[in-house]
């Protein structure tokens, strides 16, 4: 039997990918997305079947980051889920990058929920789920926390995704406000009004999370 190791998993997919225009542009896109988050945090995810990706994250803080990391590269024209869980997995062929066990399947589950989640119209916003495979791991704020944000960033207009990715970057508002042709007042107010510093603070705790 392969050996069992405790890791944080991640199982991701391209919402409505079936109804894209252009798949070749939507491939393009997603793949340039997931060589980007690999070399930021040094990860393996990698396209599986169809528009679904999967692979694992140093920390479930880590893994909240690429979820919401994926999701800016993408939005507005494309729009991805995410499950992330906590669990054993074990290598079945290093070669094929097959993996199985606990994690793997409470990825599964945690991607499920987000999905159906978004189909009631209190929680349609819903893009990313977390569970454990330990039953005794309390993932409710967690839960709660990821619900919230993905709410706040399907309310973001395209100007306002891309104060949130440079915000995110570490520019500052007068260096965006120079890139959007704006005055740093205009950023500034864009930052209170559509949440986008409290979307960010979420962030930074999220990642904090081991």
């Amino acid at each position: 039997m392969a050996q069992m190791k405790q890791s944080i998993v991640l199982i991701g997919d391209v919402i409505g990918s079936r109804g894209a225009a252009d798949r070749a542009a939507l491939h393009n896109s997603l793949v340039a997305a997931l060589d980007d988050v690999n070399g930021r945090w040094d990860t393996d995810l990698r396209i599986t079947v169809g528009d679904e990706y999967q692979g694992t994250a140093p920390t479930v803080g880590a893994a909240t980051g690429i979820a919401l990391a994926l999701r800016l590269a993408l939005l507005p024209t494309y729009d991805v889920r995410h499950g992330i869980a906590r669990g054993g997995a074990a290598v079945l062929d290093k070669k094929a990058g097959i993996e199985d066990g606990p994690g793997w399947w409470a990825a599964r589950d945690a991607i499920e929920a987000a999905e159906d989640r978004a189909q009631r119209a209190v929680t349609r916003g819903s893009r990313t789920a977390f569970r454990s495979a330990d039953p005794d791991e309390q993932v409710g704020a967690l839960e709660a926390a990821l619900l919230a944000r993905d709410e706040l960033v399907s309310r973001l207009d395209e100007r306002s995704l891309s104060v949130l990715r440079g915000v995110l970057s570490g520019r500052s508002q007068r260096e965006l406000a120079a890139e959007e042709g704006v005055s740093a007042s205009a950023i500034s107010q864009r930052v209170r009004h559509d949440s986008i510093g409290v979307i960010v603070t979420m962030t930074q705790w999220m990642e904090a999370q081991p």
